[in-house]
């Protein structure tokens, strides 16, 4: 019996100190999913102006041609992915929604993709599908680790494929509380409605703006900031998801814990209770016994 209760002491202290890991876990994931998101909400007026900014350029011209060699990719069969994922666990389904949405969509080109993957859990899941990332990128864990991971993508896409024609984003964009979905992104090529577009869109004040120097170096320039900028916000949404994702699964891990402690408390306090009842009754016995016996010693 005391070993028993022993036991089910050293197993109630363990739950209370997961539970303690479990929740300060929590507390992480909910203030990360806030700095993510006022990144993506900061991000969206930068985005703005970029795209201002281009559609002064594209006034004028009416196609695609005018724009950088490297955005008009002249290597017209290529095709890469990147897969935003996550390098740790506990994360629910996060990293399988998001790999195996990018392996139905990327196998019904008729091409075979070159992929790069953020994040460990996913690129196994990307590798484990037939789907062999070319590369692998670490998963930022702030907000300011964001901006090195895009140079290194962008670095190693233009490196590696020369130009692609096509370039998808796969990642979890976060929804209502912790839901979020995978979504996909063509960011590349860069074509004529896109062009036409921003060229359509109007100027917010009264004062026109003018064009200083090279046309082809300031829309080269603001390209680049335009593929930062979606790379940005897709690596922040996912991250965003990733923590809401998390939170979700340590919610369901801390209502466990509780369930499970509730449990073992419940057992610890029958069986002491036991325990006592037990000796209880041996020393009424044992009175019980001494009291029958005094009469007969003193008979005899």
């Amino acid at each position: 019996m005391s070993d028993t209760i022993a036991a089910l002491r050293r197993q109630i202290k363990g739950a209370g100190d997961l539970q303690s890991v479990v929740r300060t876990m929590k507390t992480l994931a909910a203030s990360s999913i806030g700095q993510y998101e006022q990144a993506v909400r900061a991000l969206g007026d930068y985005a703005r102006t970029v795209e201002l900014g281009l559609s002064v350029c594209f006034r004028g011209t009416d196609s695609v041609d005018a724009m950088p060699g490297e955005v008009d990719a002249p290597d017209k069969g290529a095709i890469g992915a990147i897969v935003f994922g996550s390098d740790q666990g506990l994360v629910g389904q996060f990293n399988e929604l998001v790999a195996d949405y990018a392996v139905a969509a990327l196998a019904a080109l008729t091409d075979r993709p070159r992929v790069w993957a953020v994040g460990e859990r996913v690129h196994a899941r990307l590798a484990d599908s037939g789907l062999s990332p070319l590369g692998l990128f670490a998963v930022p864990g702030s907000v300011a680790a964001i901006t090195p991971l895009i140079g290194q993508i962008l670095l190693a896409s233009e490196v590696r494929d020369h130009g692609n024609a096509q370039l998808h984003l796969f990642y979890n964009r976060p929804e209502s509380g912790a839901v979020y979905a995978p979504v996909r992104q063509q960011l590349l090529p860069l074509d004529d409605a896109w062009h036409r577009q921003l060229g359509a869109r109007p100027w917010p004040t009264r004062n026109l703006p003018e064009v200083l120097g090279s046309t082809t170096a300031t829309v080269r320039a603001l390209i680049r900031e335009y593929l930062f900028v979606s790379l940005f916000r897709a690596c922040a949404e996912s991250l965003a998801s990733e923590n809401a994702s998390r939170l979700a699964a340590m919610q369901r891990a801390d209502k466990n814990i509780d369930e499970l402690l509730e449990a073992l408390n419940g057992t610890f306090h029958r069986l002491r209770q036991s325990g006592i009842d037990e000796e209880l009754f041996d020393v009424i016995s044992g009175f019980e016994a001494l009291t029958v016996s005094r009469p007969k010693a003193g008979h005899e």
